[in-house]
């Protein structure tokens, strides 16, 4: 995880920190470290995921781990960012890919970039939907109306939303409301 990724820390319902990963772990620090028996969590704002920090040490050593990279897988052409895997198809997919030019890896990424870019706007609304509903079970699954919420959120009704979480405490009504703002299809989209 990148010490710039934009993250959001709740205290139960009350945001304590919103920012850079990086700045908002080093507040975090300081009120574990004022209170340690608080229960703060750091959410991803693109993702909605929880973000596991280890606190331990200075505050440069928190921030190293952070900035610190994954360990690099050893198949594929790791210079390349390639990595094996495996795939299922059926024996005629087989047979089609390997009659196209450039053989069937060739084939099957031109097919995943030009998806890629065909979908881009879908996939945008799909992650933040994914991501806004991700932290609205985490910190309001108990909340009235959360169920209906949900349904409005997929179903791309801001105002419904809205109107749903308006007795929700106020930072966990903001904050949803600005994740959901990404899962909405502009207008004179398609969706």
């Amino acid at each position: 995880m990148d010490s710039s990724t934009r993250c959001t820390a709740f205290e139960g319902t009350t945001k304590v920190a919103a920012g850079d990963l990086g700045a908002v772990a080093l507040v975090v620090k300081v009120l574990l470290e004022t209170a340690p028996g608080r229960l703060i969590i750091i959410y991803d704002d693109a993702s909605g995921q929880e973000i596991d920090i280890d606190f331990r040490g200075s505050d440069d050593e928190v921030l190293a781990r952070l900035s610190a990279a994954p360990p690099q897988r050893g198949r594929g052409r790791p210079k390349l960012g390639v990595v094996a895997k495996e795939i299922t198809l059926l024996p005629r997919h087989w047979d089609w890919l390997a009659a196209q030019p450039g053989g069937a890896s060739a084939t099957l990424r031109r097919l995943v970039e030009e998806a890629r870019r065909s979908n881009a706007d879908k996939d945008r609304q799909r992650q933040a939907q994914r991501a806004c509903y991700r932290f609205m079970s985490a910190v309001g699954g108990n909340l009235p109306d959360f169920e209906e919420a949900s349904r409005a959120l997929f179903a791309g009704n801001l105002g419904r939303l809205a109107e749903l979480i308006a007795r929700w405490p106020g930072d966990v009504r903001h904050h949803v409301m600005k994740l959901a703002v990404g899962s909405i299809p502009a207008e004179g989209s398609s969706d």
